[in-house]
């Protein structure tokens, strides 16, 4: 869930919000999932639901803001909403030296760790996973950082998105070229098989991610989440507003086990937002340590 708003849909007639119906829809988002939109994203407002009102043969934002609290149909539309309203930018191998401190410092140190302990089971969280190219990269680095050795392991990468639809996505594991474009050429012909155009992710990558739904904004559905040793949360955060930012990452910190990393965006940050986390600071990414 990385680009909110990057494309506006096609609408079948104009409608125009007002401030009042503005103020309501960007007072229900929040509500439900943590999602808060400024004053001057009023228009993508305008762009994004004026198609669902128009599906809906409903005449206003009023009238929707109604279906979405009353209709018998509103959890169905609830899905539809946050499909509209989170759009994904994605794709595999994104950001290369986060990835690459993740796996030589991160990923290596916690398997060492685990292994002294003499077992060998590991958990990693994905929260805002998207179409699925964050939870496959990181089961891709895993199998090169295991080998044969993996074959050992208990491990689970938790998946996690608040859209349905990307999730459906996700679980088949077939791309484009485009989310493919940052991701090394000998990955790609040793993980993915390429149908056509297509290029289908390796069945025994999916076999260590679990996909769900998730709402970052419900404190007892992440209560829920397993416990891990490594979190990831990126170009997720920087759409809430400051409140929740820190509910949510308090509840990254209570999930990750002592000694565990958070890993967000590059362009976000925990200054201001907790003093719980160490942070440690490597060429190209911070990593953010729960104390032991």
């Amino acid at each position: 869930m990385s680009s909110l708003f990057s494309k506006s849909l096609g609408v079948k007639k104009e409608i125009k919000v007002t401030d009042e119906e503005f103020k309501q829809l960007r007072d229900f988002i929040y509500a439900q999932c943590g999602i808060f939109i400024a004053e001057n994203r009023k228009y993508l407002i305008e762009n994004r639901l004026t198609n669902r009102i128009n599906e809906l043969n409903l005449k206003s934002f009023s009238e929707y803001s109604y279906y979405l609290r009353f209709d018998a149909q509103r959890k169905s539309e609830l899905t539809k909403l946050f499909e509209v309203i989170t759009t994904n930018e994605t794709s595999f191998f994104r950001n290369p030296p986060q990835l690459s401190v993740f796996q030589e410092k991160v990923l290596k140190s916690t398997i060492d760790k685990i292994k002294s302990t003499g077992q060998k089971k590991l958990r990693i969280w994905s929260a805002g996973c998207s179409t699925g190219e964050e939870p496959y990269t990181l089961a891709i680095i895993l199998h090169e950082v295991l080998k044969s050795e993996i074959a050992l392991w208990d491990i689970k990468i938790t998946a996690n998105d608040l859209s349905e639809a990307v999730l459906a996505s996700a679980r088949k594991g077939i791309y484009s070229d485009y989310a493919m474009r940052t991701t090394p050429k000998e990955i790609i012909a040793k993980y993915f098989t390429q149908v056509d155009n297509m290029y289908h992710i390796n069945p025994k990558l999916k076999q260590l991610v679990s996909f769900g739904s998730i709402n970052l904004s419900d404190k007892m559905m992440l209560k829920r989440v397993e416990r891990s040793h490594i979190v990831f949360c990126r170009n997720v955060i920087i759409y809430f507003d400051e409140e929740m930012k820190r509910q949510v990452i308090e509840s990254f910190y209570d999930n990750l086990l002592p000694g565990g990393c958070l890993l967000i965006g590059h362009s976000e940050s925990l200054h201001n937002l907790s003093k719980a986390f160490k942070p440690e600071h490597h060429p190209g990414a911070i990593v953010y340590r729960k104390q032991e």
